[in-house]
């Protein structure tokens, strides 16, 4: 496997033990596929990303890609996880319900801990935030959408090249990771790995280890079951792969906000950011985000780290926007930790 999809792949561990112990009590209870008892309201209609992106467009920025990774493809999982919002509400310290939105309207519990309901639970203040999927690149300015499409393009690049070429052409090459001997099981009682299944990186951003797998299936399909079960999806359906792309985008975890918030300024960093050098929304975030333990607080002179940047800012460029204030380095910005 290569060293740059080697490195990504460390931050997918870290992501996995996070959510082996934030999600660690226990499974679902029988009412985990209940509709919620309080409807949320549905989405509004979003704009497609189709007005901010053509197909023209896509292929002039993925000359070198596999033909799994198609315009079609990207658009219809952009638009259809779109739909979606979910309401990730935490009680006590690491008891957790999910409520997803469908389009039609229809709020439905698709996790529920085995402890939400306890005494010892409900003593603390609950703490929730929803996370609209609709937001993916069409939420905000079009320089925004379009500096967000950008940044998300130059990770998804950089998880899946085959080489370097020096030319930021040669995105979206890999559709799983070079070495599938790689199982990446852990411990998760949530999103138990099944017998016989490997978790392997796969898909635009190398999704990995199966706490990852059974929470994006959670997010996109409103089943954890499926992803587990069948996480070759990833790899054989370009719409489930680009879908769990925009899943790890768009959400954020317990001690990180998401890319998403970041590249558009919904994020600001608090004291104990400023403490750690995570001072200021940009690029930089997004890396510290992706692969922070492996790439960031380490200086300038890191090399996947500028070959990011060096794809961020191809983009930039082919779409035909700038980024004055860059915050693109993380090199002087301590990676997050659990």
């Amino acid at each position: 496997m290569r060293s740059i999809i080697l490195s990504s792949k460390l931050t997918f561990l870290f992501t996995s033990a996070m959510l082996v112990s934030v999600f660690s009590c226990g499974g679902n209870t029988n009412n985990a596929n209940k509709t919620a008892d309080s409807a949320a309201t549905a989405p509004k209609p979003k704009v497609s990303i189709s007005s901010i992106l053509s197909e023209k467009q896509f292929n002039d920025l993925f000359p070198q890609r596999n033909k799994f990774y198609t315009y079609a493809a990207f658009i219809k999982a952009a638009d259809e996880l779109g739909e979606v919002k979910i309401k990730i509400t935490r009680r006590a310290v690491s008891v957790y319900q999910f409520i997803r939105t469908d389009k039609s309207g229809k709020a439905t519990v698709v996790r529920q801990d085995a402890d939400w309901n306890e005494e010892w639970a409900k003593k603390k203040p609950d703490s929730a935030f929803t996370v609209n999927y609709g937001e993916f690149c069409t939420a905000f300015s079009p320089d925004v959408n379009k500096k967000e499409l950008a940044a998300f393009f130059a990770q998804i690049s950089h998880e899946t090249r085959h080489g370097m070429n020096g030319s930021y052409t040669d995105g979206l090459m890999l559709i799983h990771e070079t070495n599938t001997s790689n199982v990446y099981i852990s411990d998760s009682d949530e999103y138990p790995a099944v017998k016989g299944k490997t978790y392997y990186g796969r898909g635009p951003m190398q999704l990995s280890y199966n706490g990852n797998y059974g929470y994006a299936s959670n997010i996109i399909f409103g089943d954890p079951k499926i992803l587990l079960n069948s996480p070759e999806l990833v790899e054989t359906d370009p719409v489930v792969a680009f879908k769990a792309a925009i899943y790890f985008w768009m959400t954020p975890e317990t001690h990180k906000p998401s890319a998403h918030d970041v590249m558009t300024g919904k994020w600001q960093p608090n004291a104990i950011d400023k403490a750690h050098g995570r001072t200021t929304p940009g690029f930089g975030m997004t890396i510290n985000i992706v692969n922070g333990d492996v790439e960031c607080g380490k200086g300038d002179t890191v090399e996947p780290m500028n070959d990011r940047i060096g794809f961020y800012q191809f983009y930039l460029k082919k779409l035909g926007i700038t980024d004055a204030n860059c915050a693109c380095s993380c090199g002087k910005m301590e990676p997050y930790k659990y």
